[in-house]
């Protein structure tokens, strides 16, 4: 064994044995109020601060970020809450019964582990991590806990995944060989998607640097990459990592797929030439073991067709558009007296489930495993971008992150 090797093996078993010997929480009742707290309020923390502050009987209590603009806002959302800079003092205390993790992607993986030790329920936003070690090493860590962990796929709580498993257990769907998947945007000319303006307070004093890069290398501050982090790859999975994830992963659910064999992705920065890394047009092929292959297209200079998932097979075709009913039609080949129709299920609130599951200690509708298999799957396309080359999974698995 190597010695960074060794130096490997040594750290995870550290963070199993953590996870293994931290007191789990109190055991709620159903009625009892559920204490929460948040680890990175941007943009789409915020997002979800509007979320739990409507689940009933559930207290946000402290939030923690590195930027003190944010803890600000946080506060005035929800006046007597706590702000901190620092995650680690969120974890210290005892009261708090579950964590929402919406940092940055290059640091879910750290604040994932850090709320499993600290023996918190936890709800990590999509992707689950920005690489497939740290994929590997949250997974694990979830496996050896008894924490109830939910992953920010809200797809999986959809109503329309309910009624197309129900189709295809039923046989209505048939064989299925090809899944299409897309999604589009658009932007004004000249303005990119993602870029957001770098406010005025955006300045060293008011941020902690050094906690945002999470061990990339050390240089000065940089407000633009730390507003614009999603634009690079060194903080960043892409528009894979923040679209792709949700659509792959209801289609995996759908279709109990494991995890790919391989992938390739094609495309570029086409849309805008604003100086981001990661590309805004983008074709994704993703093969799997069952003979089932599954694309994914998506564009930032036209949102026509907006989002949406197709599977095809022998006996009949299922159309998904996010939170709408499914709408299915027999093909007519195999199915001469099949019917049209629409999903009825109604969609579940995703956030509400986890609370629900922190109660009850049930399983969420997003659990690691597919929080695990959706991640890399989004992490073999990107690699498949960078190497300009199909890679398959044990390629994939072999591959070094870069940062």
């Amino acid at each position: 064994m190597s010695d960074q090797t060794r130096r490997t093996f040594l750290k995870q078993a550290a963070i199993g044995a953590a996870v293994l010997a931290y007191p789990s929480s109190k055991v709620l009742g159903a009625n009892d109020r559920v204490r929460v707290g948040m680890i990175g309020v941007g943009d789409r923390g915020n997002d979800l601060l509007d979320q739990i502050v409507k689940v009933p009987n559930v207290e946000l209590v402290v939030m923690a970020d590195v930027y003190s603009r944010r803890r600000d806002q946080a506060k005035s959302k929800v006046p007597g809450m706590q702000t901190l800079g620092d995650h680690r003092r969120l974890l210290d205390m005892k009261d708090i019964d579950g964590v929402i993790v919406a940092s940055p992607l290059h640091i879910h993986a750290r604040h994932f582990l850090d709320t499993l030790a600290a023996g918190k329920d936890l709800y990590s936003e999509k992707t689950m991590t920005w690489s497939i070690p740290e994929a590997d090493k949250c997974l694990a860590a979830a496996k050896a806990s008894d924490r109830v962990v939910q992953i920010g796929l809200q797809h999986e709580s959809s109503g329309a995944l309910v009624d197309t498993k129900q189709l295809i257990k039923d046989g209505a769907v048939g064989k299925v060989a090809h899944v299409e998947s897309w999604m589009s945007r658009n932007t004004p000319h000249g303005k990119g998607q993602w870029v957001r303006p770098v406010p005025s307070d955006c300045i060293p004093q008011n941020v902690e640097w050094s906690a945002f890069l999470n061990g990339r290398s050390d240089r000065p501050f940089d407000g633009f990459k730390f507003i614009n982090w999603r634009l690079f790859w060194e903080f960043s999975g892409g528009n894979c990592a923040e679209n792709m994830v949700h659509q792959i992963a209801w289609i995996m659910s759908a279709l109990d797929l494991p995890l790919p064999s391989a992938a390739y992705m094609s495309g570029g920065v086409f849309s805008e030439k604003d100086g981001r890394e990661v590309p805004d047009t983008i074709a994704v092929t993703l093969d799997f073991p069952k003979d089932i292959v599954v694309t994914w297209q998506s564009t930032f200079s036209n949102r026509h067709y907006e989002l949406g998932d197709r599977i095809l097979g022998s006996d009949g075709t299922i159309e998904h558009h996010f939170e709408e009913p499914i709408q299915y039609w027999p093909e007519k080949t195999n199915r001469p007296t099949g019917e049209a129709m629409k999903g009825k299920t109604p969609n579940q609130n995703h956030m509400q489930n986890w609370i629900d599951c922190i109660r009850t200690r049930g399983t969420p509708n997003a659990p690691v495993e597919i929080g695990y298999r959706s991640a890399i799957a989004v992490h073999m396309a990107n690699l498949s971008y960078k190497k300009k080359q199909r890679i398959t999974f044990e390629e994939a698995k072999a591959t070094a992150p870069e940062y």
